[in-house]
């Protein structure tokens, strides 16, 4: 089992890297990571930033090196290839504006020099959205891209020491032309997956090409591989880290245009089990953060460190680690749990299932009818005239609470203050379609007990007028906008206890 943790100031010093995509993120050794460049608001980055494993310590180096204008390192980029060997680390292309470019450049982290190597041979084509992975400890292998006409299927090869591309002639079946797609290596075999491909589609195939190893003396050659299990579904500007025995696939986005709104933005994790050849998803026990596309994600020991990404319409900055559960910082999330409430039997996939995500500036004039019409849900709205039920008559609320318990209850059982702790415990995006409306008669019943129905004398010490009538006039929850939810959950939170 894995879970899901927000990265907070205790974990480590120094200040994590702004919001981005279409950013690199290279492990060097087993001592740093290293973020390069990517995109924000139409602005490219060339800033590196580098988080020092053992120090627990994000800092800013002070590069030298610079180009023919004067500038110190690579020019402003994003979706650019970067490769780490040893101490070094190799950046290719990429796009700034609406310019592929086709430079290349090498990082000393020891002393942070940069150096060009843009005059070294005969350079692979101005290309973005190429893939490219290590070879051993010497050389890199990079596959396909789009040079802003077309996509490409070339493979290049580089070699660190003397600095020599060479592409790489293949026979046999190829592989559509694609970018957006991870090139992994696995021991003998550079595994392709994914991308988007000549004509538009976004695909879902995975090729392994041979030939890559000089030891082997193989004739270079592709195969597309069809594994069993629970395969990924289609999708471009996904991430693809080696873990061991394993690599662990996560986010990218589906059909649409190209990074349109209109996307399909996954926060999956599937795993390519390399022992069994096959497909798995990954154990995760809490709620993923939010789907996106271009985002890095690097191991460091048994963790994985998530950074940036873009979902069509937000560019995130928030990091997220992805921990096992033996992980200390696992217990944030593990440490007392409100419990999940089972759905019925009866219940539609999209009534139980469906977890709303709220990030600011996306969600503040979502109107939940608006959300329950795009998904078909019907939600109850027996609230037009504002009457107090009790409980016995919110046979919703019963309902929510004979699931908690796991049996039926009555008006006065203890199950029914169990759902009310679990909604105290609950986080926003825990609160689930159908329990919207119980939780918002619950709220105005409950204020109606402990302020409207008392005289002033027996108010209840902490109880803010001004706060907790907000929503208490709401006549339905199709009154709400999507950010209201988690306004109206902490009103509920500071309602007392009535004894």
């Amino acid at each position: 089992m894995y879970y899901w943790v927000g990265a907070t100031s205790s974990d480590y010093a120094g200040t994590p890297p702004q919001p981005r995509s279409g950013h690199s993120a290279v492990n060097i050794g087993k001592s740093k990571v290293v973020v390069f460049g990517g995109l924000v608001d139409k602005k490219f980055l060339s800033d590196i930033l580098v988080y020092d494993i053992e120090a627990k310590l994000w800092y800013k180096p002070e590069c030298t090196g610079s180009d023919s204008d004067g500038h110190v390192g690579p020019s402003p980029r994003a979706f650019h290839v970067a490769v780490s060997i040893d101490c070094h680390m190799f950046i290719f292309g990429g796009r700034s504006g609406g310019q592929r470019l086709g430079d290349f450049w090498v990082l000393d982290t020891d002393i942070w020099q940069w150096s060009e190597l843009s005059g070294f041979g005969d350079l692979p084509s101005p290309r973005d959205f190429s893939a490219a992975s290590s070879i051993g400890n010497r050389k890199i292998v990079m596959y396909g891209g789009w040079d802003g006409k077309r996509w490409l299927s070339d493979v290049y090869v580089l070699d660190t020491i003397s600095l020599e591309w060479t592409e790489l002639s293949v026979s046999g079946t190829l592989p559509q032309p694609r970018c957006g797609h991870t090139a992994t290596m696995v021991e003998k075999r550079l595994l392709v997956y994914g991308g988007r491909g000549g004509g538009g589609p976004i695909m879902g195939d995975l090729w392994a090409l041979k030939g890559l190893i000089d030891e082997e003396n193989e004739t270079p050659g592709w195969t597309q591989l069809k594994l069993p299990g629970q395969a990924p579904s289609p999708r471009c500007g996904q991430t693809v880290t080696n873990a061991g025995h394993y690599l662990l696939m996560f986010g990218g986005h589906g059909t649409g245009g190209w990074l349109s709104r209109y996307d399909i933005y996954y926060n999956d994790c599937i795993v390519l089990d390399r022992v069994s050849a096959q497909w798995k998803r990954l154990s995760i026990g809490n709620e993923p953060p939010p789907a996106r596309a271009y985002h890095s994600m690097t191991a460091i020991g048994s963790r994985y460190l998530l950074i940036g990404g873009f979902d069509g319409k937000s560019t995130y900055g928030e990091p997220w680690w992805l921990v096992p559960q033996d992980d200390p910082i696992a217990n944030r999330v593990t440490a007392s749990p409100p419990r999940n409430i089972p759905e019925s039997n009866d219940a539609a996939s999209l009534n139980g299932n469906f977890q709303p995500q709220f990030k600011e500036n996306e969600t503040d004039k979502f109107p939940l009818s608006e959300l329950q019409q795009r998904l078909q849900i019907s939600v109850s709205q027996s609230n037009s005239n504002l009457p107090i039920v009790n409980e016995l008559e919110d046979k919703e609320l019963l309902e929510l609470a004979s699931r908690l318990a796991g049996e039926n209850v009555s008006a006065s059982s203890p199950a029914i203050e169990e759902l009310r702790g679990h909604w105290k415990q609950a986080e926003p995006n825990m609160i689930k379609l159908k329990e919207l409306g119980p939780l918002l008669r619950d709220y105005q019943r409950l204020i109606h007990r402990l302020h409207l129905g008392t005289s002033a004398s027996e108010e209840q010490p902490g109880f803010d007028e001004h706060v907790m009538h907000r929503f208490y006039h709401v006549k339905n929850v199709s009154q709400l906008r999507m950010d209201d939810i988690p306004k109206l959950l902490a009103e509920y939170k500071q309602i007392p206890v009535l004894n």
